[in-house]
């Protein structure tokens, strides 16, 4: 299966207790980056939630964010902690007492206190529980968008390959035509300077040609990269790694036959394949 690492995916519950909603993002990386934005009350849930995505994903830059929004009557009915706040009273006033043009306490100040004001307790173990598992059906929603995205690479990356073998071909079924007309193109240079032919020599000069622009081996090498790079996309593994270092290798081949050519037809050719190679290169970076 392939997988792509660009997806995205939101889940949303809502509870008695108020709308838990999941965000999941998920972008190319050369490693597992994930990025956890989660309210304190759900704070709990992180380590859990990292060793999940740890086991489930192989890499990418993926962030989570978890949005909690409280019910009207929780969020509204709120008290205040009397014995801290009749603590923070008796020291503003003994600290006015020995100041010198004191001004007067502003309440707000003493509200916006930590833990001067406190909400309705509520049971925090359910809506935690319920968020668990609603990140499970956004983790299960990313993996779905990464894979039909990952199919329609996997069909794009094909479709390259198909054009490599059949570049591949045409340049095997051009060689020998190439060096014949280069024979006859050394023939009619020696008669056009009114040279006394050596058949010998001519042949030693063919012979040398074809040495030099010999590229049974390279295209050979072209043919087994497509042949493991076919068999890589149907691997169950992460395999975006291991394509990328075919990619290379396919340019390696493509540049030396680049090198080699000798005429239109067959630089033509070297440059189509590095077109394609390029156009898989591109798909590659997004596959897990």
């Amino acid at each position: 299966m392939v997988y792509s690492m660009t997806a995205f995916a939101r889940s949303e519950l809502s509870t008695d207790q108020g709308n838990l909603a999941w965000e999941l993002r998920s972008v190319n990386h050369r490693y597992l980056e994930v990025t956890l934005r989660l309210p304190e009350a759900f704070r709990e849930l992180e380590g859990p939630l990292r060793e999940l995505l740890r086991k489930q994903l192989a890499r990418g830059k993926v962030e989570c964010t978890l949005r909690f929004n409280p019910a009207e009557q929780q969020s509204s009915e709120l008290s205040l902690n009397q014995p801290l706040l009749d603590q923070l009273i008796r020291t503003t006033e003994q600290l006015s007492a020995r100041l010198q043009n004191a001004g007067p306490v502003n309440p707000l100040e003493l509200l916006a206190w930590p833990g001067v004001v406190i909400g309705e307790k509520t049971d925090q173990g359910d809506l935690v529980k319920q968020a668990r598992q609603l990140f499970d059906q956004a983790l299960t929603e990313l993996k779905e968008h990464r894979a039909r995205e990952g199919a329609e690479l996997k069909q794009l990356i094909i479709e390259r390959l198909s054009s490599i073998s059949e570049r591949t071909a045409v340049i095997r079924d051009m060689m020998p035509t190439l060096l014949t007309a280069h024979r006859q193109k050394l023939i009619d240079r020696f008669n056009d300077a009114k040279l006394e032919l050596d058949s010998t020599r001519v042949e030693q000069e063919i012979v040398l040609l074809a040495q030099k622009i010999d590229v049974a081996e390279e295209l050979d090498r072209l043919d087994t990269h497509v042949a493991e790079t076919r068999r890589v996309l149907d691997s169950k593994d992460a395999i975006g790694r291991r394509l990328d270092f075919l990619m290379q290798e396919f340019n390696r081949e493509a540049n030396t036959l680049g090198s080699k050519a000798i005429d239109t037809r067959s630089t033509q050719a070297a440059v189509d394949l590095k077109v394609f190679i390029e156009q898989m290169r591109e798909q590659i970076q997004n596959i897990e």
